[in-house]
């Protein structure tokens, strides 16, 4: 034998060694981070729905700020790979920001808008989710498609992201439970201590999930309104978004709206977080639509101040389960820089400098993170204990 071919030979069987001595590819799938073994002691899972860089930024900066402070946390994005989100973006975002605790789950499972609110190719992913992770967080967006909740399509509607809204809806579908599969367990069943929290649409996502529908356009269908100056005259206490950005695009208003809230003597922010019904919390506030027929299981813990728009409920069994329809993590919201306007002529002011003009503003929505990052790690510890481990 040359010793060409003794090279060749001696390579061949090096390769072949260290195929054998590799697992194969599929144990070390890419970016499926719920696939991996299970949790270390000291982590704390939190998955987030829709891991975008505005909604990892706004994780950042609480969690800087102390408001959100869970020790070993680990979050994971969450997202279907038909997804309409650039989210090679939110990968760059938390390399270039040292996101160590940023992780993320790709789904490519196909879906099908009509098995949503039942057993479906989904369903795995959101049982691994409940095994796997220690609460979850459904963010803002766009308007789900109104077929969804088995309802036409308002002119105001805008449907721009499907895949995300099959993905989440069936996932709240599924941790929550709803009127879908006759005798159908919510996977919340086996951990009904398991925190959820739901933002904005997150809020309008559970709501469909428990088999609940939407006012499509808050100022046409509720207040009868189709002029945008008719809708400044009601006041801000009923704008849910800024109307004076739609007759002044040169100004460069905030699109945003405060307006205080109502809150329940039964809600979650009495009974557990210090307030009173007495007290009235401005809050954030972009949406055109909002709860119209409840979800099952579901009860109103907060009101517009007069009534008309749902702004936060719980879940009668699951006491971890709470929705809101406002804003309490924007990035801005705790930003002290004054150069934001609402109308013209207005002198700049800062998000922060309006939630302080109206006491317990600034404590109340820095509690719901505070109350949000106990349960989760509260979720942690009472998994470990079934698990027979000791350390959270």
């Amino acid at each position: 034998m040359t010793r060409g071919k003794s090279l060749s030979g001696f390579l061949a069987f090096a390769a072949a060694l260290l195929l054998a001595a590799s697992p194969p590819l599929q144990a070390q799938p890419a970016d499926r981070y719920l696939d991996s073994p299970a949790q270390a002691a000291g982590e704390v899972r939190l998955v987030v729905f829709n891991p975008i860089v505005f909604n990892l930024r706004g994780l950042e900066n609480l969690r800087r700020l102390g408001y959100f402070d869970v020790p070993g946390l680990v979050v994971v994005g969450v997202y279907h790979a038909k997804q309409t989100a650039d989210f090679q973006e939110s990968r760059r975002y938390a390399r270039e920001h040292n996101l160590d605790w940023v992780r993320f789950h790709v789904i490519d499972a196909p879906v099908n808008e009509k098995e949503l609110f039942r057993a479906n190719t989904l369903t795995p992913e959101f049982e691994r989710v409940v095994s796997a992770a220690d609460g979850v967080i459904f963010f803002g967006g766009p308007d789900i498609p109104p077929s969804v909740y088995g309802e036409k399509t308002n002119l105001l509607t805008e449907i721009s992201d499907p895949y995300r809204h099959y993905l989440e809806v069936s996932a709240a579908y599924h941790l929550i439970g709803g009127p879908g599969e006759k005798g159908r367990k919510p996977l919340l069943d086996s951990r009904p201590d398991f925190p959820v929290l739901g933002i904005c649409l997150g809020f309008q996502t559970l709501n469909v999930g428990a088999g609940g529908t939407l006012i499509q356009d808050i100022w046409s269908e509720l207040y009868d309104r189709d002029h945008v100056e008719d809708i400044i005259a009601l006041g801000p206490e009923r704008w849910h978004n800024n109307p004076y950005r739609l007759i002044f695009p040169l100004e460069k208003l905030m699109t945003y709206n405060f307006h205080t809230i109502d809150l329940k003597p039964a809600s979650v922010f009495c009974r557990e977080m210090g307030f009173s019904p007495a007290d009235h919390p401005r809050i954030l506030s972009s949406h055109h639509q909002a709860v119209k027929k409840l979800g099952a299981g579901l009860r109103v813990f907060a009101t517009s101040r007069d009534g008309r728009v749902i702004e936060a409920f719980g879940h009668e069994r699951f006491a971890n389960v709470l929705g809101i329809q406002f804003h309490p993590e924007h990035p801005l919201l705790w930003d002290r820089q004054p150069q934001f306007r609402q109308k013209p002529g207005d002198e700049p002011t800062s998000y922060f400098a309006i939630l302080d003009g109206a006491p317990p503003s600034v404590a109340f929505n820095r509690k719901i993170w505070e109350w949000f990052a106990d349960k989760l790690v509260k979720s942690r510890v009472e998994s470990n204990k079934k698990a027979g481990r000791k350390r959270p």
